[in-house]
């Protein structure tokens, strides 16, 4: 067996079941699940509609570059997101199986693992960047989010001997969990850093789409590049999806955009990988980059629930709306995995402990005496959720 495999933690979500063994909810309470990141807005009908379509085309092998037609409308899509000059649709842009496949196997295609590589992470992080990491040869380097940087990592506390062995930058904004945004100066000087230390930065950037000022959306790694004049976008990928833009999680459907060197060595890595895209996937893929109405319907939901949980918690817990993202970062007045086994008890409700997202590092874990709420639920869902939190925080 490989031997990295043992190197690996128990995934987020397995912790929880271990920590809720034995435990009995009421049973009078419905469910809420604010556990999971997993989008359960109405999928567009249109998109559904052009999949049903197109089903006759799963009699034919796609390839793993996919079509012109999708690359074209990725590219348009970005040029007019990222006010983009240029982006070549033929070598800058390539369809993955969702971001959390193209995360995993892109570490897996440009670390070299004979060179005692180092990949920087943020910390708390989404666990996928730990774990394409490890399998891929390279150690692990966790920059801390706190509230004392906006809960940005803190890229100024790396050291130099760090950033001289990094092959591989994780970066994600809005950030899961925190809902921290980097700005374009943000973007600009860690690609300054990758300029210097020769290092690719992989910008998860799968919640940009979600966000609460129509006039301010969050910036990208692209759109730094463009501000800088870099339209080769060298050492920059950018990775999208369509799982909660679109509330598409089950299409299995993003890309990645940037370096075209870059991509060209991981499109060849990818031809062995096995993961292209089928046809009607990628059929539906153009309808949902080509409209954006859905979109803004599916803000305007994430706006409401997010004013009303806010308004409901604030006051009997540390919590704040988040930059952008679908995730409430919220503080805990006892023990984060203590807190996430009692609301589950006593209301019926499951999050999920912060310190399961995070690593210590240097005596702290910046992710201890906090949970992680995903107000992915009805409006309806996720108020009662915050009704019943409330109610459990002031019994305490």
């Amino acid at each position: 067996m490989n031997p990295d495999l043992s190197r690996l933690q128990p995934y987020p979500f397995e912790k929880l079941g271990q920590l809720f063994k034995g435990a009995t909810p009421p049973t009078a309470l419905a469910p809420i699940a604010l556990s999971i990141g997993e989008p359960r807005h109405a999928s567009p009908g249109f998109v559904l509609e052009t999949l049903a379509r197109s089903l006759e085309k799963l009699s034919v092998y796609p390839t793993t570059r996919g079509s012109d037609h999708l690359r074209e409308t990725i590219a348009g899509w970005l040029s007019r997101r990222f006010a983009l000059r240029h982006i070549d649709a033929a070598t800058q842009v390539l369809p993955v199986n969702g971001t959390r496949e193209a995360l995993f196997s892109f570490a897996q295609a440009v670390i070299d693992r004979a060179a005692s590589p180092c990949v920087v992470s943020p910390n708390p992080f989404y666990q996928i960047y730990e774990g394409a990491a490890l399998l891929a040869g390279a150690e692990p380097h966790f920059v801390p989010c706190t509230a004392a940087t906006g809960y940005k990592a803190d890229f100024a506390s790396v050291p130099e001997s760090v950033w001289k062995r990094c092959q591989l930058l994780f970066v994600c904004s809005p950030g899961n969990p925190t809902g921290a945004v980097l700005d374009e100066a943000d973007f600009r000087e860690l690609i300054e850093l990758a300029d210097r230390h020769d290092f690719i930065i992989a910008s998860d950037e799968c919640y940009s789409e979600i966000y609460f000022d129509e006039q301010a959306p969050p910036a990208g790694i692209l759109g730094a590049c463009r501000a800088m004049g870099r339209d080769d976008y060298a050492r920059c990928v950018a990775f999208h999806s369509l799982s909660k833009r679109s509330n598409l999680p089950g299409l299995r459907s993003g890309f990645v955009a940037g370096d075209a060197a870059v991509l060209a060595k991981f499109l060849h890595y990818r031809t062995y990988h096995g993961c292209a895209m089928s046809l009607p996937v990628q059929e539906a893929s153009v309808a949902a980059w080509n409209d954006e109405q859905h979109v803004l319907h599916n803000r305007d939901l994430y706006r409401e629930k997010f004013r009303r949980v806010v308004a409901e918690l604030a006051p009997v817990l540390d919590v704040q709306m988040p930059d952008a993202g679908f995730y409430l970062w919220a503080g805990t007045p006892v023990a984060d995995d203590v807190f996430t086994r009692r609301l589950f008890e006593q209301q019926h409700v499951t999050v999920l402990p912060g310190s399961y997202l995070s690593r210590d590092v240097a005596g702290l874990n910046p992710g201890a005496n906090r949970v992680r709420m995903a107000l992915v639920a009805s409006v309806d869902e996720a108020v009662q959720a915050a009704l019943r939190i409330r109610r459990f925080v002031e019994a305490l």
